[in-house]
């Protein structure tokens, strides 16, 4: 009895020797083969766009104005499909729009709305030579970047307590909406109809209506969907994301869905393939990223949220201080961050269900920290400006003249000894 008893067991131990060294390697090899086959893709693209950011180099640089200031905004104009972008216009700390020379960085002319403050601009997606902002004056502003005159070719009214701090326009450029600062215990959306003539500037134009429930704070940031002109998402200091249907009838069935990232909205933006995920970023540098396709069903609606992204991501030599905003990519079909230091290096950073990946870092261009970018996927380049009030232009396989670098970062390491503080919702308006 013992010797069989101990025949097992000699038998067992053999057959638990055989499972680790033959069976068990076997079986993690085959799991390895799938998840490798199952994440290839994913690797590819990935290394697609890690290789895209990392070819991008100075092509170009603008030269300094006499009154130095950050570069808040950034927007190109948009020409016909057969065209490239002919202007660049850029929402400034001193309370001015710039327009440049897509091509060149030229300087052409400033705009200008004393005593009140622009914040963001938008060029008009059908005429690529008007241009959008709005005022704390209680207007949005049209102007054409093709007429020599300071004025504007159109101006659209809000109600006499508005104070604008936010504004988009439509894909078809039929509806602007702005986002006013709270006033007392009220908050607007407001509506207007964009269309009309800008050769006449005489007569402003009167709001079609607001929204005024869905808010109780700030209204910081709206965004149009990029394909459906009647989808617009707003964020505030709240800590909401509104996303309205705004063809519907009232203000409660507009309201498609609120999100709430928990945090001060600083910006929005729509992502995913036909554009059904919205996601945001928060003045403390949190992310939130929902995909409004599971709204029917019993799936939950959040992807990711992550309360401070600079704790998320590892930054090799280096960390990542601020968050400047995203960028959807198409052919990639991925989100993408933008996120920065404060020294003025730039750092891409990937979303996915698992959570946030750095993709790469463009360095030395600029001097202080980075506030406002503008992705062309045309010719994949890219502007961004900063705090040391420089507009810059990458590009893939760019070469800058080394005397015109070295002169103009010498120029912009006093910059901000000289340029104006500003006070902003972006930065002020924190929980």
């Amino acid at each position: 009895f013992f010797f069989s008893l101990q025949q097992d067991v000699i038998a067992g131990f053999l057959y638990a020797i055989l499972i680790l060294v033959v069976f068990h390697p076997v079986v993690d090899l085959i799991d390895n083969f799938n998840l490798t086959y199952k994440y290839a893709p994913l690797i590819i693209i990935m290394e697609k766009i890690e290789e895209q950011f990392g070819r991008l180099r100075i092509a170009k640089r603008s030269v300094l104005s006499e009154e130095p200031a950050y570069l808040l905004d950034i927007d190109v104009s948009k020409p016909a499909q057969s065209e490239s972008s002919h202007f660049v216009a850029v929402s400034c700390s001193n309370q001015s729009i710039r327009i440049y020379n897509r091509a060149t960085l030229t300087f052409l002319r400033e705009y200008s709305s004393c005593p009140g403050m622009l914040n963001g601009v938008r060029f008009a997606h059908t005429r690529d030579s008007l241009v959008f902002s709005a005022c704390t004056d209680g207007t949005v502003k049209c102007w054409d970047v093709r007429l020599a005159t300071q004025k504007a070719v159109q101006i659209f009214s809000g109600y006499p307590s508005n104070v604008f701090i936010s504004f988009d326009i439509n894909c078809s450029d039929l509806i602007i909406c702005a986002g006013t600062e709270k006033v007392e215990k009220d908050t607007f959306l407001v509506f207007w109809d964009a269309r009309g003539d800008t050769n006449c500037a005489s007569k402003n134009k009167e709001p079609l209506g607001v929204y005024s429930e869905s808010h109780n704070d700030d209204i910081t940031r709206i965004c149009f969907h990029p394909t459906k002109p009647s989808l617009v998402v707003s964020g505030s200091t709240d800590g909401l994301v509104n996303v309205f249907d705004i063809n519907k009838d009232n203000e409660d069935d507009a309201l498609i869905s609120t999100c709430n990232s928990d945090s001060s909205v600083s910006f929005i933006g729509w992502s995913g393939k036909d554009y059904k995920q919205v996601y945001c970023m928060t003045h403390d540098e949190g992310f939130s990223w929902w995909d409004l396709a599971q709204l029917d069903t019993e799936e939950p609606i959040t992807l990711l949220h992550v309360l401070d992204v600079r704790e998320a991501v590892c930054i090799e030599n280096g960390t990542l201080n601020y968050l400047v905003g995203g960028l959807y990519h198409e052919k990639a079909d991925k989100l993408l961050l933008i996120g920065g230091t404060s020294t003025g290096n730039i750092h891409l950073i990937s979303c996915g269900l698992d959570g946030l990946s750095v993709v790469g870092a463009l360095r030395g261009g600029h001097a202080a920290a980075v506030r406002s970018f503008c992705w062309d996927a045309a010719d994949e380049s890219l502007l961004t400006g900063a705090e040391d009030a420089q507009l810059l232009l990458w590009k893939p396989g760019a070469a800058e003249r080394s005397l015109a670098k070295k002169a103009s970062l010498k120029t912009a390491s006093s910059v901000q000894k000289r340029v104006r503080v500003h006070s902003t919702s972006l930065r002020s308006g924190k929980k």
